[in-house]
């Protein structure tokens, strides 16, 4: 007898075919079988009139601080994400000397907006090589699977110390020891190596990221010591033909794939084109590298209990920005103090001033509007109102008790529509990531992605083209597994692991983000829930119904094919690569 039946659900398999109905039976958390009439089992979910589709692979995630202290990956777990990669963009807790666990704090507490006081207090530090730090992953129950990948910027601060910090150039030897650590990782079961070579990421105290400049000698030491596993790197691309020409040959050399960053700035909205033509043209020549994309814009949300509002950089909220919130919002309403504020001038440089561009500048909305019209401005409204921006942008943040948030799109939002996303994620050459879940937490929540781009590309979009559901959900789905080298998920099929998602699909909607306090220290972060999930299943235990957790807690860390243990019966498994890898 299966263990779980998903009776009469619309099957959308993860293949990119046509949707079709049947029953689906999970037996020992594989797919046992897929057809009509399956006998009865020990419990069953009637899925008439639901999506049943694999859950969703996120590549892009960075709950590394957050996997150590919690077992729930949320929001992206509230989200149908049943697999998070962990570890990218270069930065993270492992390797790390006992004496320098502050350098590491400082680095992601700049990077990804992670409060110092969070992880000081959060970190249980029971590592300190990459293997550790796997094993202590290991020892915990999680609401997804994770993988993890070998951070640059760790090896760096291991390897060289401060003068790593600093940018100074390895030396052969550094460059050895950082090899040898990447090997150790990648054969303990890291599904890759991750750098960072964007100036947008700095520390708390403004430095710019270890990795920054790192030299080609290096990087493609680095890469021809893993063997297995592949290389995600985001960089600024200021001088993009050198650098794609650098990422071409440490691809080429080491023989392992590469996943770069591609998004549309404003300053050169036609340079991921370019980019992407570049990454085309490696491919036909034998490469694998692919351009790692977002079904969004990237973007910073402003309110008066997020990290940053456009009146931040003014003397009397200066004032007040230490208070706790209910008093902070207590001042703000009253109308001498906002009187007071608006007459003041915003002190800061170019880059704060972009939580002042009111034309760029919306209310989200509940639901929220990732993709809204020109009029809906701060700007537009401003004009309509005969009022001056701030005014109006004051007003909106001070809804909802306080907890008013607008939307600032900073990328793929040139031409004030996402036009250009539709073009990438179209591209055989790209995946969807870049959901950055765990990170930045006061500033955005984009570990909703996954479900965003199911609704808004495949049926929310008012303006410009859509896609099938069976194409999207592979993109979600099976193209990311196989990218990273998970090939037993991903995919309807008997055999692979039943990780799976119930959807309401006429219901799915995303809710407005909310700020919570449930970080260690009482820490806040931005979280989002969406409606429509019926149900979430990892290695056949339902995980989530409607929105609830269960309690079951199935997830387990993966180690890739080079991973020295297993455990059998669980996640922890000797994984083959092939096909992507």
């Amino acid at each position: 007898m299966h263990s779980l039946i998903i009776r009469n659900g619309t099957i959308v398999d993860g293949s990119g075919g046509d949707p079709y109905v049947a029953d689906l039976g999970i037996a020992h958390g594989r797919i046992a079988e897929i057809g009509p009439n399956l006998p009865p089992g020990q419990q069953e979910i009637d899925a008439t009139g639901l999506l049943v589709t694999p859950g969703f692979v996120d590549v892009h995630t960075h709950y590394d601080a957050q996997a150590t202290w919690s077992s729930r990956l949320s929001p992206s777990t509230w989200n149908g994400v049943t697999t998070a990669l962990l570890g990218n963009c270069g930065v993270g807790f492992a390797p790390c000397h006992p004496d320098r666990h502050d350098m590491l704090v400082q680095l992601m507490e700049g990077v990804e907006d992670i409060p110092e006081v969070v992880l000081t207090e959060g970190l249980p530090w029971n590592w300190s090589t990459f293997p550790e730090f796997m094993d202590a992953l290991e020892s915990r129950q999680y609401d997804a699977d994770i993988a993890v990948q070998v951070p640059h910027a760790a090896l760096r601060v291991y390897v060289m110390g401060q003068r790593g910090a600093d940018r100074e150039p390895a030396t052969a030897a550094d460059r050895a020891a950082m090899a040898a650590l990447t090997r150790e990782g990648i054969a303990a079961g890291a599904l890759g190596f991750s750098t960072s070579r964007t100036l947008n990421h700095r520390t708390s105290d403004g430095k710019h990221i270890p990795t920054l400049r790192a030299e080609e000698a290096e990087l493609a030491e680095i890469a021809e010591a893993m063997g297995d596993g592949w290389v995600q790197i985001v960089s600024d691309f200021d001088d993009p033909e050198a650098e794609f020409a650098l990422f071409e040959r440490v691809a080429q050399h080491s023989g392992r794939p590469v996943t770069l960053t591609l998004l549309q700035s404003d300053s050169r909205p036609d340079g991921w084109r370019a980019l992407l033509h570049r990454i085309a043209e490696a491919n036909a020549a034998g490469l694998r590298i692919t351009g790692q994309v977002r079904s969004r814009p990237t973007s910073v949300l402003l309110g008066f209990e997020l990290s940053q509002n456009p009146f931040m950089r003014r003397p009397s909220y200066k004032a007040i920005e230490a208070l706790p919130f209910p008093e902070r919002l207590r001042r703000l309403r009253d109308p001498a103090f906002r009187a007071q504020l608006l007459s003041e001038e915003f002190q800061g440089g170019k880059r704060a001033r972009r939580v002042m561009r009111w034309d760029r500048l919306f209310p989200l909305g509940d639901p929220p509007d990732y993709e809204p019209p020109a009029d809906r401005s701060i700007q537009a409204m401003a004009d309509r109102q005969n009022r001056t921006p701030d005014e109006v942008a004051y007003d909106l943040l001070l809804e909802n008790d306080g907890r008013g948030i607008l939307y600032l799109p900073t990328t793929n939002f040139a031409a004030g529509n996402l036009d250009v996303v539709h073009d990438m994620i179209a591209h055989p050459d790209t995946l969807i990531g870049l959901g950055d879940g765990g990170a930045h937490v006061g500033l955005m929540c984009d570990a909703t992605a996954t479900s965003y781009t199911l609704t808004h590309w495949t049926r929310d979009r008012p303006r410009g083209g859509l896609f099938s559901v069976p194409f999207i959900v592979k993109r979600l789905t099976r193209d990311n597994a196989v990218a990273i080298g998970l090939h037993d998920r991903g995919l309807l099929q008997p055999g692979l692991k039943a990780d799976i998602a119930i959807l309401d699909y006429d219901r799915l909607a995303l809710r407005s983000p909310e700020i919570v306090y449930d970080l260690p220290a009482g820490g806040k972060r931005l979280v989002q829930r969406t409606d429509g999930f019926v149900a979430t299943i990892v290695s056949g235990e339902i995980v989530y119904r409607n929105g609830e957790a269960t309690g079951a807690l199935p997830g387990r860390l993966v180690r890739g094919a080079r991973g020295q243990k297993t455990q059998p019966g669980a996640a922890t498994e000797h994984l083959p690569h092939g096909e992507g890898q």
